[in-house]
């Protein structure tokens, strides 16, 4: 094959897989999606990272000026994009049901499963007024600090928000917990959703990234990078699951992403595990 041939095969080799893991998916689901699989270019981010056309528009945007740094987005903005993308406050888990999942309470309850359930809601709305690890709020940068002070994506293969990839699948825990306990509306509530189309832009995108979990955006002329969570596909299928737990959680959610820090994008980069200390990168957030 030729240089040009070879170049060229590659997004059609992604855009391929895509549709097989979405028909896949859909299948697995019993849901039609309504948005088609063809690549973005209002974000700056790439296929798989940009997600459905139809979509990427609702995710955040790149900050403008430094007060919109980790900023949440505030529930009247949460109920707009949730319902851009087929999501309404009626399909959220009402407070009971609220309560016993996060404990693992209800029926087939998992205390195991709502500890990571837990630490994801954590990671996920790291922003002004909800810090973490080391007073640390870097959630526009869509990268946040773990127990042991170590600086990752929440893509990490180590990262609760990585691992509740088995408990959201179809047929995994989150799904048969809300059909126990009388949420089978809310569950087909996000299954008709936006979350159902982004899913598998979601995964290519994971399983193509490596150790840092990174993603770069090209807008203007300008290339900068940004952990994974933040990217259109994986922050609206994030957004969809708090949403329907609790609105407020999703409203928590950074409004606006933020490059990294040069420095820091390198240093997780060359790491073979995609983690580096905080304290040792702490002063180029500022």
């Amino acid at each position: 094959m030729t240089g040009p041939d070879r170049r060229a095969a590659g997004p059609r080799r992604v855009l391929s897989t895509l549709l097989a893991i979405l028909g896949v998916f859909t299948l697995a689901v019993g849901v039609a999606p309504s948005a088609t699989a063809a690549p973005g270019n209002e974000t700056g981010f790439a296929l798989p990272f940009s997600g459905a056309p139809a979509f990427e528009r609702f995710a955040p945007p790149k900050l403008t000026k430094p007060s919109q740094l980790n900023q949440p987005m505030g529930l009247a903005a949460a109920d707009r994009v949730a319902a851009a993308i087929g999501l309404s406050p009626k399909d959220a888990l009402s407070e009971q049901q609220y309560r016993s999942f996060l404990s693992g309470g209800g029926i087939g309850g998992s205390r195991d499963a709502a500890k990571i359930i837990d630490a994801c809601l954590i990671i996920l709305t790291n922003t002004t007024g909800r810090p973490m690890f080391g007073d640390s709020v870097v959630g526009s940068y869509g990268l946040y600090v773990n127990e042991q002070g170590m600086l990752q994506s929440p893509a990490n293969a180590s990262a609760p928000t990585r691992q509740v990839n088995s408990l959201i699948a179809p047929g995994g825990y989150v799904g048969t917990w809300l059909r126990d306990n009388g949420a089978t509306d809310t569950l087909l509530a996000l299954y008709r959703s936006a979350y159902t189309i982004e899913v598998p832009f979601g995964f290519v995108a994971q399983q193509m990234s490596g150790a840092a979990q990174l993603v770069t955006n090209t807008k203007a002329g300008v290339t900068t990078t940004v952990g994974m969570s933040m990217a259109p596909p994986l922050w609206i299928v994030n957004f969809a699951l708090l949403y329907i737990v609790k609105p407020s959680l999703a409203a928590a959610m950074p409004a606006y992403w933020a490059p990294i820090p040069p420095p820091v994008a390198v240093a997780i980069k060359a790491s073979p595990n995609g983690q580096v200390p905080y304290s040792r990168y702490a002063s180029h957030f500022g």
